[in-house]
């Protein structure tokens, strides 16, 4: 471990269950200790993460990450006709929401996508590391995938974490997912006024908000929400834009 001496996580079982009606097994809270072993390790060479501390990390990684995915935790199956099976994280960097979401459902498919190839090099040397064979990287921006046909309304569940401003994300997300698919939205603070510029670009996009979740983290008692946008009919052909116009023009 280079010298590195890495404390344990928490395991706070009892805030898991209470908060997510949910509980890593054994196998998974090693896998999760070995996350945050390999990030920290990797947050040498590469610019990961900020957050080191074993129970700031546990709170702001590895909870927010699957606190966003509950209601799939909890009955997936009340949410789709099948279960959801494929799952894309848009702009993954160091692997969050997706990594934590792929040892939480080990029956489910997550692809990691980032730009940034340096990124993605390390979230494949780490996989095996984890012993996780139900996820896989990809490397490209999500303006390119979503107008690729192996990729655009492939995806059950599409995550979005720190990524831009909310149209952007779904402009980014949307694209991506099969009819009747979910697009998760990680967000701080929300507003109403964002809520009702969300709910135009949504529309644009062939979706609708079926959800604003709001909650407060367990440890340190921030402010979250959890965007769920529901595709609700097809994706017009010209979304998503070329590279950068998203960002430049939100809807």
């Amino acid at each position: 471990m280079n010298d590195l001496t890495v404390p344990s996580l928490p395991e706070l079982s009892d805030i898991w269950q209470q908060t997510l009606n949910w509980q890593p097994t054994a196998e998974q809270q090693i896998q999760l200790q070995r996350l945050y072993e390999l990030i920290l390790e990797g947050n040498q060479k590469l610019n990961l993460t900020r957050i080191t501390d074993a129970q700031e990390f546990w709170e702001k990684h590895l909870w927010d990450s699957l606190r966003g995915i509950a209601p799939l935790l909890r009955n997936g199956e009340k949410n789709f006709t099948s279960p959801p099976r494929h799952f894309i994280d848009i702009g993954t960097g160091a692997g969050f929401p997706g990594i934590p979401v792929a040892i939480a459902l080990s029956d489910c498919i997550v692809t990691l996508l980032d730009s940034t190839r340096k990124k993605t090099v390390f979230l494949e040397q780490i996989l095996p590391e984890l012993q996780l064979d139900n996820t896989k990287t990809l490397t490209s921006r999500v303006e390119e995938i979503g107008q690729q046909s192996q990729h655009r309304q492939n995806y059950d569940v599409a995550m979005i974490r720190a990524v831009s401003n909310a149209s952007v994300c779904a402009e980014y997300a949307l694209p991506l997912l099969k009819q009747g698919g979910l697009a998760i939205v990680y967000r701080g603070n929300w507003t109403e006024d964002e809520t009702t510029a969300l709910t135009d670009a949504v529309k644009q996009l062939g979706g609708e908000i079926e959800a604003i979740d709001q909650f407060t983290t367990p440890l340190s008692h921030s402010l979250r929400h959890c965007l769920h946008l529901r595709k609700i009919a097809p994706t017009p052909a010209k979304f998503p834009r070329a590279v950068g116009i998203p960002t430049q023009k939100p809807l």
